[in-house]
This record gives C-alpha cells, structure tokens and sequence, in this order.
C-alpha cells in the first residue's frame, strides 16, 4: 500500500531500530519538524531518512525541482521523532529511532520539503525463530568480536564497546549501524531482504576489512560510528 511521507535526505545511511541525532537548520526541515510536532500523537510523527546517492546532483524520481534534490536511493528508513530541543534561533536538535524501511517510488516537491510517495518493506515473519538465522546471527557476532579486537589494536584500545541484541534482525541492523564500513556497503546491507542473507553479508564485509587491516596496516577511512542501538 502506497502512503506519504515526509523526507530528510541525507548523506548517511540510517537503520530500522537504530537512533540517529539530527541537527536542523535548513528552513525546509525546520518546517518539516514544526509539523511533525503539530501532529498530537507522538507514534505518528514520522518522516523518511533516504541516503542521496554519491556523486549525483540531478532530481530523485518525481519532480523534486525546486528543493535542489538529489539523486537518491529508493530504499530508506521510517523515522519516529522522539526528543526535541528548540533554540531561540528556531533550529532543532532532534532524537529519532529507525521504525522500518520503505521503497520510494516519486518524490512531491510541490510544498516546503520534498514529500515522498512510499510502500513500507515488512521484514519476513518469524525470521528470527529460523536454526539457521540463529546460527548465522552466533557466527556473525564473533566475527565482529574478531573485526572489533583486530580494530582496537591498530587504535591502541578498544573502539567499538557496547552489547548488542540477540535477535538475528535486529543484531543484524545494529551492525551495520556500527560496523566501518562505506555508504554503499551500508545501503546494500539496507536493502538486503532478509536478516540471515545480511547476517552473512555483514561477515564477508567485514572479513574483507580484516584482510585489508592486515594487508595495510593503517585504519580504515571510515568515522566511527556514534549512532546508537534503540530496542523501541
């Protein structure tokens, strides 16, 4: 089912389950979080995360002119906003934690900020009650303790801390949030269907990063990640 959704495009990748902090300056996002909190319930004030595609500066599908859009991928995340802080200038500081993810079909630049006309993308059901999903989820999870010890060690300490979830779903988001990898790995993860087939592309990345740790012994170009892991 087609529905409507706001868009914040950013260079970044955001995932389901996952919060991001934003800083809102620009006027037509300070005008896109005004109406979201004009919105009473709070479940609902929603708007769509979509990574603008590297090196791109033409029109996402739809007419977009008129917003200075960009090319951007089809696949996004669904963002609740859950925090605000409002300066006197009128710019945000704002909280928001990935819901689910949705395919862009056509972008509406008709009003103060782009507007998108989306299906929402509905994870597999019991996908997580799987021998198999559960096992690549274990072998996953110590390839990323292997990945995270061989990371500190060029850092002189650990760099990546935190726990992570159990379910193969969500630890497979909760990854790829963390993990120093590009944005076009990051959206390929995004847009993988299904947990186990991401569970098991996450490893290959990341033992190609290994490789190449050891291979050239200098960190990888990549920031640390400072987006946080949210169960709501």
């Amino acid at each position: 089912m087609t529905t409507r959704l706001p868009l914040f495009p950013l260079n970044t990748v955001a995932f389901p389950g996952v919060a991001v902090p934003l800083y809102v300056f620009e006027d037509r996002y300070r005008a896109l979080v005004r109406d979201l909190l004009a919105e009473p319930d709070p479940t609902q004030r929603v708007f769509g995360i979509t990574s603008i595609r590297e090196g791109y500066e033409v029109t996402a599908p739809g007419d977009g002119e008129g917003h200075g859009a960009q090319s951007l991928h089809t696949v996004g995340t669904v963002m609740q906003l859950t925090e605000h802080e409002r300066d006197e200038e009128g710019t945000f500081q704002i909280e928001s934690v990935g819901r689910q993810r949705f395919r862009l079909h056509r972008i509406d630049g008709s009003g103060e900020y782009a507007v998108g006309e989306v299906d929402l993308v509905e994870d597999p059901p019991g996908e997580d009650l799987t021998p198999s999903a559960i096992e690549q989820a274990g072998r996953t999870l110590r390839t990323f303790e292997a990945y995270r010890e061989q990371l500190g060690q060029l850092r002189g300490g650990v760099v990546l801390s935190g726990t992570f979830p159990t379910s193969p779903t969500f630890l497979s988001w909760s990854l790829s949030a963390t993990c120093l990898l590009t944005g076009a790995e990051k959206q390929r993860l995004l847009e993988t269907t299904d947990a186990e087939s991401r569970l098991l592309l996450l490893r290959h990345l990341l033992a190609e990063e290994m490789r190449a740790m050891r291979a050239v012994p200098s960190l990888p170009a990549t920031e640390v990640s400072r987006l946080r892991w949210s169960p709501n």
